[in-house]
């Protein structure tokens, strides 16, 4: 099965349920498409359906916020559009402010939507490249 092998390290640290997403939507497009970086896009825009970036790896969304998390996953390839990294864009400012506890981002309680987003956005980075020890 070429997506286990090919599983990024967020997803190796991330539930099951997560990994067969990525594991299966990540084949089909190899099946499709061929082994490569295009694969991989579309395994992540399946992932990012059901799923959140957390720091360093990924998580199921609330109930009832499934759906594509950022305006790259919600538009064909070829229109374009921002990738919001994983973090669930259209979530609540409340879900978006407990995340930020959680990752322990200083001043959220201060922020706007937008900053709480880029805010979550740069810890997911931080912590996933010291999981990899970058």
């Amino acid at each position: 099965m070429p997506g286990r092998e090919e599983l990024p390290s967020t997803l190796q640290r991330s539930p099951k349920d997560a990994q067969r997403t990525w594991i299966k939507a990540h084949d089909s497009a190899v099946e499709q498409y061929g082994e490569g970086e295009r694969a991989h896009r579309v395994a992540y825009g399946a992932l990012k359906h059901t799923h959140e970036k957390v720091g360093d790896h990924w998580e199921r969304k609330e109930k009832g916020r499934r759906g594509p998390s950022d305006p790259q996953s919600a538009r064909p390839r070829q229109l374009g559009g921002r990738s919001g990294e994983g973090v669930d864009e259209p979530a609540s400012m409340q879900h978006l402010y407990d995340t930020a506890k959680r990752l322990d981002i200083s001043g959220r309680s201060n922020m706007s939507k937008g900053e709480l987003l880029e805010a979550i956005r740069k810890e997911n980075r931080s912590r996933t490249r010291k999981s990899r020890g970058d």
